[in-house]
């Protein structure tokens, strides 16, 4: 189905009105964007770790408390880092394999983590999915291709391990958010369609096929982020700079390239060519504050070309994520519109 049409975001609510009242009590210059930039990465970074650390005192945080265990830190490489490693979600009572998620966090490609996520992988499992929460390297330090190769290797190590780990991985959903989002459609296009890199040609060569993408508010194009800052001129500033930082920290320095490959996962579906191996349907939210929100209404019209089955919900007022704010109607009402389209397709 073709997204609808949607209101344009707005950007004076809350999180614009305290970002500005941060900005105007610290006193930035206007055209002080690198001290601004790098003050607001930081004020972005604290203000979510913070959350999930403050979360996960709530006694409903408990795991056991909804039945579910949880096995932390295994390695889905070699490398020995903890960046390449991932926690596994499950109800603690099961008969026979359950339905799978690899899910993948988001935070701008450069902060977050498979901890600051662990209520995304909570609600999965409490529904009784086995999920795969995994941690992948962060730029500036690791730019792309890296979270999208960890993101491959971690799906080819589901492929190979899954089983065992009480997953049916004919019943595979592969999820993210954000930044996540985009590394979820890559996963789904790198098992769909024979690609050039080796780590996503090693994957397709598992034979591994998602039977559903969940993007959620996802940049899916990462290059020309500017595009965005034209189409939303009046943006908080606070905000579009991490639009920016999006791109510069994950992208290769240098010249542009006129093609980033899977860093663009939404590009390649929009030339419209036929996947050697069908795509999973999609089901991608978004909300309508969202600056990104033109992605996932591309998205939505690139696979309704390619006749892959797909469903964009939007959300009304939801800003950037809304649906981690588990305490608003909005977010809830979009947890259970996922559970009913998984429901139809597994």
């Amino acid at each position: 189905m073709a997204p609808p049409d949607a209101p344009s975001p707005e950007h004076d609510g809350s999180l614009g009105d305290a970002l500005g009242a941060l900005e105007a009590s610290a006193a930035i210059p206007l055209g002080a964007r690198p001290l601004r930039a790098r003050v607001g990465a930081v004020v972005f970074r604290q203000a979510f770790e913070q959350l999930a650390r403050a979360g996960r005192l709530h006694p409903m945080a408990n795991p056991a408390r909804h039945g579910v265990e949880v096995i932390r830190d295994v390695a889905y490489t070699d490398s020995g880092a903890r960046h390449h490693r991932l926690d596994i979600y499950r109800p603690t009572f099961r008969r026979g394999p359950l339905p799978a998620v690899l899910y993948i966090h988001g935070g701008a490609f450069t902060i977050l983590s498979k901890e600051t996520h662990w209520m995304m992988a909570l609600a999965f499992a409490r529904q009784g999915y086995v999920v795969f929460n995994i941690n992948y390297r962060l730029a500036p330090q690791h730019r792309f291709p890296a979270a999208a190769h960890d993101s491959c290797a971690a799906a080819a190590w589901i492929a190979r391990n899954g089983g065992a780990w009480g997953a049916d991985l004919d019943r595979l959903i592969v999820a993210g958010e954000s930044a996540g989002a985009n590394l979820a459609t890559a996963v789904a296009i790198a098992t769909s369609y024979r690609r050039p890199e080796p780590w996503a040609s090693e994957l397709f060569d598992t034979g591994l096929r998602p039977r559903v993408a969940l993007p959620a508010c996802g940049v899916l194009q990462v290059s020309d982020p500017h595009r965005i800052l034209r189409r939303y001129p009046q943006l908080n500033r606070w905000v579009g700079d991490r639009v920016i930082e999006c791109a510069t920290h994950y992208l290769p320095p240098g010249p542009c390239a006129s093609d980033y490959g899977l860093a663009d996962p939404l590009l390649i579906l929009e030339r419209g060519e036929p996947p050697d191996r069908p795509l999973p349907a999609f089901f991608a939210v978004a909300g309508t504050r969202d600056p990104l929100l033109d992605d996932t209404r591309r998205l939505g019209a690139a696979l309704e070309r390619l006749d892959t089955p797909h469903e964009v919900r939007l959300y009304p007022g939801g800003l950037h994520a809304f649906h981690a704010l588990l305490w608003q109607e909005q977010a809830r009402r979009s947890w259970r519109d996922t559970f009913d389209f998984l429901a139809r397709h597994l």
